[in-house]
């Protein structure tokens, strides 16, 4: 369907018609299509999903680590086609994504396990000659070397450090410099590498974001919860109803985020 552009004057609502329906959307997923026309963010170069679909097509068993809602895996398994691994298995934490996920993956021959992000994957050793991931909350190595076969690989889209780090800060205020360096990608090849797993290749971008409305706003950080924890509207809505009028004012709020690329292997031997 299409949407008014939201930046149009015909458009323009009250900060309360917009604040109520960013509200409202469910986060269930990692489906950012309401976004359309109201924000909008830079792709990395690498063309994550699609380099996925070719991995897919020449692996025989892979595992999709916090699939979300399975969005990403789906549309990977779909340009892969009619080549796919026999096996394909997704781990997701969040009880409603795995509902979604399930029902998406399933008529793909993909099974989803429930397993939370913290916990050892409930896979044997060297089940996979391929994971991937798509913005893990946290990569835990040792478990991701130990599922991998032998000259298996991990190919994942990483966030990297101090990601929207503009809109964190509108929120919270300045952050500590520890803070701003967790999730750099020379810590993470560290880790990947002492877990065993060798660095084929490591690519980092920094890419524009732009929120055109504070539903934007308001809906991004209701389904990024990590971003500012324990978000809720009352909680921020002087610091709302300010940026809304920033934004009626200036134009869109600009931030940005950063994404790594990995492309790992397990040593044959």
């Amino acid at each position: 369907m299409d949407r008014t552009d939201p930046r149009s004057p015909e458009a323009r609502r009250s900060f309360e018609e917009l604040v109520a329906e960013g509200a409202a959307v469910p986060t269930e997923g990692w489906d950012f299509s309401w976004f359309e026309g109201r924000a909008g963010e830079q792709r990395p170069s690498w063309g994550y999903a699609r380099s996925a679909a070719g991995r897919l097509a020449r692996a025989t068993a892979a595992l999709d680590i916090q699939t979300g809602g399975g969005e990403v895996l789906d549309f990977a398994l779909g340009a892969a086609a009619p080549a796919r691994p026999a096996l394909i298995a997704a781990t997701e934490g969040r009880p409603p994504n795995v509902a979604r996920a399930t029902a998406l993956l399933r008529p793909r021959g993909a099974v989803v396990v429930s397993a939370s992000d913290d916990a050892p994957l409930p896979f044997a050793d060297g089940a996979f000659d391929l994971v991937l991931s798509r913005h893990p909350v946290r990569p835990h190595w040792d478990e991701i070397a130990r599922v991998l076969g032998p000259g298996g690989t991990y190919f994942a889209q990483h966030v990297g450090p101090a990601s929207v780090f503009e809109l964190v800060e509108y929120f919270l205020g300045p952050q500590p410099e520890r803070s701003r360096r967790a999730r750099h990608p020379d810590r993470e090849r560290a880790d990947a590498e002492r877990a065993g797993l060798r660095i084929v290749d490591l690519r980092a971008e920094r890419l524009r974001m732009e929120f055109h409305d504070i539903a934007a706003v308001v809906h991004f950080l209701r389904k990024v919860v990590w971003l500012v924890p324990g978000f809720t509207v009352e909680a921020y809505e002087p610091r709302l109803r300010a940026l809304h009028e920033r934004i009626e004012a200036e134009g869109p709020f600009v931030a940005h985020s950063t994404r790594h690329l990995f492309d790992a292997r397990r040593p044959d031997r």
